[in-house]
């Protein structure tokens, strides 16, 4: 029997990402559970394959089950799939931990900073349930939920410094429509999909204000630049931020509408408050949660980030949205090419404990 017929997943919980992701697995032949912290929602999944709320218009596959049981979601799983806000990450694990088998491997898809730590959601993984790094891994990249859903092209990365690790779950979740690459890099891969969150909220405020493509391009570019400069001080290999997970995710998040992160800084853009804006957004924006995180990382580092920096501002009502586009434009005029130098000099860089 293969893996990908033998392997078991639970899923936790039934949001967007969460639900895409049981779906790619369950279309891999792989055994799904997926934890809903609502019994509607699992109801739902059971007896009419949806989810009501959050995918009502899409049949999700009949050998895709749901369960409120923590307990019985983890029963004989393979691997723990996480999907939660990261915010919430520390306290929910401290729940499930007690049900997690000591062969489960524990995937992350969550994007975002521990606040207060600075620890990326492997970390608070290991902290919490005490499981080896071999056992933790990351799957990200340019997955925007609906589009999975709807089967449409994409891929990502996983990423585990565990390589036969990665290549089994590569393997059980691999489809027709959904092309997982591997990776030992998982700094590199949760920075990636962390950091992008952060630009994607300076070109939305840029679209909001109607700055044009021009800018839009400038921010990406620039964005990915000190993106890479803090992943690469943390011990990131910079060909990772040039990959699915660090260039493919940024672009994705940057210029889709449906991109929360994007959305709430064009709320931000045209002049709504940031509570006004996560009522319009109405899901969880880790861009808004993180970037505070981020810049304590890029102090500890001793890398600038002028981006990360100016948006911080604009979320705390430090600076006007026209005051931060004049800070960007009238930063001194530099070679282009040094801030690629100090990209590769940053290698040497010591990694956080």
């Amino acid at each position: 029997m293969s893996q990908r017929q033998s392997a078991r997943a639970a899923v936790f919980s039934a949001g967007s990402w969460g639900t895409a992701a049981a779906k790619v697995l369950a279309d891999a032949g792989t055994s799904v559970v997926l934890h809903a912290r609502r019994s509607e929602i699992a109801d739902a999944v059971n007896t009419v394959h949806r989810n009501p709320g959050y995918f009502p218009d899409i049949e999700l596959p009949t050998s895709l089950t749901a369960t409120t049981d923590p307990a019985a979601a983890l029963a004989g799983a393979d691997y723990l799939v996480l999907s939660v806000p990261a915010q919430s990450l520390r306290q929910c694990l401290a729940a499930w931990a007690p049900y997690i088998e000591s062969r489960t491997v524990i995937v992350s898809l969550m994007k975002g900073i521990e606040r207060g730590t600075g620890l990326r959601a492997s970390g608070v993984i290991q902290e919490v349930t005490g499981v080896p790094l071999g056992r933790v891994a990351v799957l990200s990249g340019p997955n925007l939920a609906r589009e999975i859903m709807e089967e449409r092209p994409a891929a990502a990365t996983v990423a585990c410094v565990d390589e036969t690790v990665a290549d089994r779950f590569q393997d059980a979740c691999h489809t027709a429509y959904f092309r997982p690459y591997t990776s030992t890099d998982v700094i590199g891969c949760e920075m990636g999909g962390v950091l992008k969150n952060v630009i994607a909220l300076a070109v939305g405020i840029a679209a909001g204000m109607g700055l044009g493509g021009n800018a839009t391009a400038t921010l990406i570019t620039r964005g990915l630049a000190e993106s890479s400069r803090l992943a690469v001080a943390m011990g990131a290999d910079p060909s990772t931020l040039a990959g699915l997970s660090g260039m493919g995710d940024l672009v994705a998040t940057c210029t889709s509408p449906l991109s929360r992160n994007r959305t709430f800084g064009a709320h931000l853009g045209r002049g709504l408050s940031v509570d006004e804006a996560a009522a319009e957004t109405r899901q969880t924006t880790e861009g808004v949660k993180s970037t505070e995180a981020v810049l304590a990382l890029s102090r500890a580092y001793g890398v600038k980030m002028p981006l990360a920096t100016v948006v911080d501002a604009v979320l705390h009502g430090d600076v006007s949205l026209h005051a931060a586009a004049a800070e960007l434009m009238q930063r001194p005029p530099k070679p282009e090419q040094a801030a690629r130098s100090r990209v590769t000099d940053a290698t040497n860089a010591p990694s956080l404990p």
